[in-house]
């Protein structure tokens, strides 16, 4: 999709460059509320804890035989952004039980130095996970440093073989956001087998993987993108609909099908009072946390379309609560999958 107007700023999907600050989590839920109260909010937040409690424990297991999990996440250079989120990925880490380390290469680091720290990480057995924080330097190739990572070792599960072990349904590191709108969907008890899932976007981070994980759980699903004509036409007969194109506001309410679930993972911040005021009329808590900060956050889908929704995942406190809680579910699963006890000894199904 096209990107968005100068006073957006438009977080990629899934979180992977940067995170939205913690404060803005005390908004959740409230975006069209006061137009349908009968519409479930899906409550991320609350989800991830869940999935962050499950992980310590499978944690306090493998401590338990000697094995502490090891993420070794890769930050490139001085990105604000980027630098505030892997800062809430190392704290997560050691509040799970995790052991995390951060390597920082300067923002001059060339590709084949980037691959000699890679093979490093591949090489050492105490590291079962690999994260390389997203935008890099435009000189590095981004595609070769990710098809690097051992797909044993990939937490992000954006390596092509941990790709190919997801499209033919067998078990795999998968990318963090997608599955964390499959558990979203799962824990809160709706339907997907049978369903029409709707998803906007193709990217290799959400979309296309959202696709093929709605795909394995026998929904019938539909992707549109840029090049798609009269997206309208798919959403409005969408059961399900799963919105990741990074652009503000975009799904409005005559794009919804009435009852459907909205699954939002677009975070776009907004410093523009005038779209404030659009997005949000009479919201008086946005107004004012817009007063105090100049911006705020709005997800995919326009506010106004949650009333017509029978559940929906609020911006923020929605898809985006899942992602880190992901990337820590995938790190214990690979030290499982590398180390634990009952470990499976072919590389093919290690993932």
């Amino acid at each position: 999709m096209a990107g968005a107007a100068s006073s957006y700023g438009t977080r990629s999907e899934g979180g992977r460059y940067g995170g939205a600050r913690a404060a803005d989590f005390a908004l959740r839920g409230t975006m069209g509320t006061e137009m349908n109260n009968t519409a479930r909010i899906l409550d991320g937040v609350k989800i991830a804890a869940e999935i962050k409690a499950e992980v310590a424990a499978e944690a306090r297991s493998l401590a338990a035989v000697g094995i502490t999990p090891g993420l070794a996440v890769v930050l490139v250079g001085h990105v604000a952004a980027s630098e505030i989120y892997v800062r809430s990925k190392v704290k997560a880490s050691a509040e799970l039980g995790i052991r995390s380390e951060m390597l920082t290469p300067p923002e001059s680091v060339t590709t084949e130095e980037m691959l000699a720290l890679i093979a490093e990480l591949n090489a050492r057995d105490e590291v079962d996970s690999i994260l390389i924080q997203l935008p890099l330097p435009a000189h590095v190739d981004t595609r070769r440093l990710l098809e690097a990572v051992s797909p044993e070792k990939d937490v992000d599960g954006f390596h092509p073989i941990n790709a190919g072990r997801l499209q033919s349904g067998r078990p795999a590191l998968a990318p963090c956001t997608p599955a964390g709108i499959m558990e979203i969907l799962k824990r809160s008890g709706l339907p997907v087998t049978g369903q029409h899932a709707v998803v906007l976007g193709r990217s290799d981070i959400v979309g296309k993987p959202a696709a093929m994980m709605l795909l394995n759980a026998s929904a019938t699903v539909t992707v549109c993108h840029s090049k798609t004509v009269d997206i309208g036409r798919y959403t409005r007969d969408a059961d399900l609909l799963v919105a990741a194109i990074g652009k503000p506001g975009f799904v409005t309410a005559d794009m919804v099908k009435p009852g459907a679930t909205l699954i939002d993972v677009g975070i776009n911040r907004v410093t523009d009072a005038a779209e404030v005021a659009r997005f949000f009329p009479g919201d008086e808590a946005r107004a004012a946390q817009f007063a105090q900060r100049g911006s705020t956050l709005v997800g995919d889908i326009h506010p106004a379309a949650f009333a017509l929704a029978g559940a929906y995942t609020p911006v923020p406190g929605g898809v985006g609560a899942l992602t880190i809680a992901m990337l820590m579910h995938n790190s214990v699963k690979a030290a499982k999958a590398r180390r634990g006890p009952g470990r499976h000894h072919s590389a093919g199904d290690r993932a």
